[in-house]
């Protein structure tokens, strides 16, 4: 048992996906009793196994577990003041969204008070490379960049995967992540990283708006908004810094 907690433990060391020999050496137990740990974990739901890669994650078993010990903290209930306050602040329209496969995807937002305003919409998926939203899910989230050729949603869409992955080395970097036009050509939005604990992304709070009125000036501005509400929900949800 003290084994196997120690295997899970190391998911979160090692920051996503991870192979046995990885898994090995954060542990410091030797490779062939890691891998029948694995095989116990995985037939009890706790970790899941990529036939492709031949590695492993964390598996649902762990998340229902990670959302009782949340002892019914609603993620939307706790954003909303934050979404409220930030649409507010900047006059533009809040974003609350959940990392997903491929994609990040809204689950709530706050209208711009502005008569011309960027309408978000609750289920839509923000495209990776292509949104902040997007970006941020790359950077923090330990998934793999998607693959080349990438598709072309307007002039401005990063298209080149070695171009991409330098951007999302950036936004790990400064921790905020902007896109003027890459999706939709006059829509602009930047967005920060949600952590729980121990450091894993569980949400992403965005702003957006249109391009003549939200440009880098304005995006530029709202970074620190986004950031102090960031790191307040954060800490609500049980982030204890990293």
């Amino acid at each position: 048992m003290e084994r196997a907690l120690r295997v899970l433990d190391a998911f979160a060391d090692v920051g996503g996906d991870a192979g046995t020999n990885q898994l090995a050496r954060a542990t410091g137990i030797n490779p062939s009793t890691v891998s029948r740990i694995l095989a116990t974990l995985v037939a009890a739901g706790y970790v899941q196994h990529e036939p492709d890669t031949g590695r492993y994650r964390i598996g649902p078993q762990v998340l229902r577990l990670s959302s009782h010990a949340l002892g019914g903290i609603d993620l939307r209930a706790a954003a909303r003041p934050h979404l409220d306050a930030l649409a507010d602040e900047t006059g533009e329209t809040a974003t609350l969204s959940a990392p997903g496969e491929p994609d990040a995807v809204t689950i709530d937002f706050v209208l711009s008070r502005a008569s011309v305003a960027s309408v978000a919409r609750v289920g839509r998926p923000s495209i990776a490379h292509a949104t902040a939203t997007g970006k941020v899910m790359l950077a923090f989230a330990a998934r793999d960049l998607p693959a080349g050729p990438l598709h072309r949603f307007t002039e401005h869409t990063i298209i080149d995967p070695a171009r991409l992955a330098e951007e999302v080395a950036a936004v790990r970097r400064e921790g905020h992540a902007h896109a003027s036009g890459e999706r939709e050509p006059d829509l602009n939005a930047v967005a920060v990283p949600v952590f729980g604990d121990p450091g894993r992304l569980i949400a992403i709070l965005g702003v957006q708006g249109p391009e003549s009125r939200f440009r880098v000036r304005a995006q530029d501005a709202a970074v620190p908004l986004l950031s102090s509400h960031a790191l307040a929900l954060s800490t609500t949800l049980g982030y204890a810094g990293m």
